[in-house]
């Protein structure tokens, strides 16, 4: 079993069972796993962050129409299906983030988008693993308040990695 394979089981026994799971108790009780694309070794990027001079200050509208603030600190771009794509990426307390939508939505993904949190490699660059692209809690249900992806993080190509969308 691969790293990934074993997260997604430790991910859906703890959907399935643990108290902090997004899900209510009639979606546990009929919830078995979480629908995830094939792992895609070429959507597994170390990409170099192109560092803003001047980090900005970012608010970001969420899923209740509320505001989070984060640092947009730079920007990473890389190839899919040999179009070039761009995304921003923010700096929060835990780190990177990278909100985004893609091609895939919403008929196959979450119709407001996934997360990442990229790895900082330490040398300028960072591990941007879209197998590890996740739904945020408010696609479970709308006890949730999200942060949605800015209109500079959508894309028009498609990135076929990651959770898939939650049927409940």
């Amino acid at each position: 079993m691969s790293h990934l394979d074993q997260s997604r089981r430790e991910k859906d026994a703890f959907f399935k069972s643990n108290r902090q799971s997004p899900l209510n108790a009639a979606q546990k009780k009929e919830f078995t796993s979480l629908p995830y694309y094939p792992e895609n070794p070429a959507l597994r990027l170390k990409l170099p962050l192109e560092r803003l001079a001047n980090p900005k200050q970012a608010f970001i509208i969420t899923s209740t129409g509320d505001e989070r603030e984060y640092w947009q600190v730079g920007q990473v771009r890389f190839m899919v299906d040999g179009n070039e794509a761009t995304l921003q990426i923010y700096e929060a307390d835990y780190g990177f983030f990278l909100p985004f939508s893609d091609a895939t939505s919403p008929t196959e993904t979450y119709g407001a988008g996934r997360y990442l949190e990229p790895e900082d490699l330490g040398d300028g660059t960072l591990l941007i693993d879209f197998n590890l692209a996740y739904n945020p809690y408010c696609a479970y249900n709308e006890r949730w308040s999200c942060p949605l992806p800015p209109a500079a993080n959508r894309l028009q190509v498609r990135i076929q990695a990651g959770e898939k969308k939650f049927h409940s």
